[in-house]
């Protein structure tokens, strides 16, 4: 998700899964190209299994990102048909080529032969007045025809007109049906489906009909949902790590960053869903809100955030 799943926040949900697949927010083609590298594309080691998110429309700027990215170590290429802010519009990337197949599949063409990675993309059912049967099945037809076998359904439409982009995250009305209908049609492709699935008990049911589901949304919000995955999906035999474990991890990946000089604000805006649902979650947010941009601010911010949720009052703590 643009503008939030960055290399902090991506660090920070492996911790919380060790199978769970992660992208980077969306970049462009030309970020990647002519933009600061290691700002655009770096990324933890640990942050594996991740995917690079690709915006463009040019087939040769993406063939250059995509191996690009490569180099960098990513795990996959994904290229977004599906964003429809109207900056994306403009330049001609996102949802808004879901209306021209023939582009994107030349688009994907060229970006698998420039990079020996699985190149996906994920789209949407369809725009404004786009048959969402008819239209999906030639624009998915056209794509996989040129070599792309995984792709990632958000399940609406995308309104270009009239509807602003968080509009378009809720207003379009969800069809999970179409996405099954999809895989069924093409069980030679992998189908993922994305939109509206808040939790792993609703991702279940989905999961009889299509290859996997994409969290977006949910799972920023109550980033904890991840510590059933590896279990339920992985088969790993490992127990999940509590909520203070994986806020004791992250707090010594924030040591670390603080020491190069990252702001404590750019990787605590990340943590404040992770007692979601629990006693005191709302005075954890409220402190590391409060203090966490403030200039100089440092681990201390977590360490009280967490004596906090953990059950000391947030009078006392905050006091010191």
């Amino acid at each position: 998700m643009m503008e939030w799943t960055d290399r902090h926040c991506r660090s920070f949900l492996r911790l919380i899964s060790a199978h769970a697949f992660l992208y980077t927010e969306m970049v462009t083609a030309d970020a990647v190209l002519y933009g600061d590298r290691e700002r655009v594309l770096g990324f933890d080691p640990a942050e594996h299994p991740v995917g690079l998110q690709l915006g463009g429309s040019d087939p040769d700027k993406l063939a250059k990102a995509s191996r690009i990215g490569a180099d960098w170590g990513y795990d996959e290429i994904n290229l977004n048909i599906g964003c429809p802010s109207d900056r994306v519009q403009s330049g001609r990337f996102g949802a808004c080529l879901m209306a021209e197949p023939a582009l994107v599949a030349d688009c994907v063409r060229a970006m698998g032969e420039a990079a020996s990675l699985p190149i996906t993309v994920k789209c949407r059912i369809g725009i404004d007045d786009q048959d969402a049967e008819s239209g999906l099945d030639r624009f998915i037809d056209a794509v996989a025809d040129a070599g792309c076998t995984i792709f990632i359904v958000h399940a609406r439409k995308a309104w270009l007109q009239g509807l602003s982009p968080k509009e378009n995250r809720d207003v379009p009305p969800l069809d999970h049906d179409r996405v099954h209908r999809l895989k069924a049609r093409r069980p030679d492709l992998k189908i993922v489906i994305n939109g509206g699935i808040a939790s792993l008990a609703e991702a279940a049911p989905h999961l009889e009909h299509v290859d996997g589901v994409m969290l977006g949304r949910a799972a920023y919000a109550d980033p904890y949902l991840l510590a059933a995955v590896d279990r339920a999906l992985y088969g790993s035999d490992e127990p999940p790590p509590t909520r203070d474990q994986v806020l004791d991890q992250f707090m010594a990946y924030v040591e670390r960053e603080l020491a190069r000089g990252v702001r404590l604000n750019s990787m605590s805006r990340h943590i404040l869903g992770l007692f979601h649902g629990q006693p005191r979650a709302r005075a954890f947010r409220r402190h590391i809100a409060e203090n966490a941009h403030l200039d100089g601010a440092g681990i201390a911010v977590l360490e009280q955030a967490r004596r906090i949720v953990l059950g000391e009052s947030y009078r006392a703590v905050a006091a010191e």
